[in-house]
């Protein structure tokens, strides 16, 4: 099973949703930073998920397996932050 976790950002908190086949699993709002949100999703997975497909901000950065995603929660959140920001300056109205 590979689960999608969306993490949105806004004034001073950011938030997230994991997902499987469209369908929300769980998540929460309110989290200090990106890789507080990150750790909150990985510690509720379902038994059965493997992996996870990224979204930060309405950008995915990469699908990961979820022992990476423990080991490298700091490079992953950083290649998140970049790749929306890549994005961003390519697409600033989007």
């Amino acid at each position: 099973m590979i689960v999608r976790i969306d993490i949105d950002k806004s004034a001073g908190s950011s938030g997230y949703g994991v997902s499987y086949e469209s369908e929300e699993l769980y998540g929460d709002d309110g989290l200090g930073s990106l890789v507080e949100c990150l750790v909150a999703a990985v510690e509720g997975m379902p038994p059965d998920a493997l992996a996870a497909e990224i979204w930060y901000a309405g950008v995915v950065s990469g699908t990961y397996p979820l022992a990476v995603i423990g080991m490298s929660i700091e490079q992953v959140t950083e290649h998140a932050v970049n790749t929306t920001a890549m994005i961003d300056e390519l697409m600033p109205d989007r």
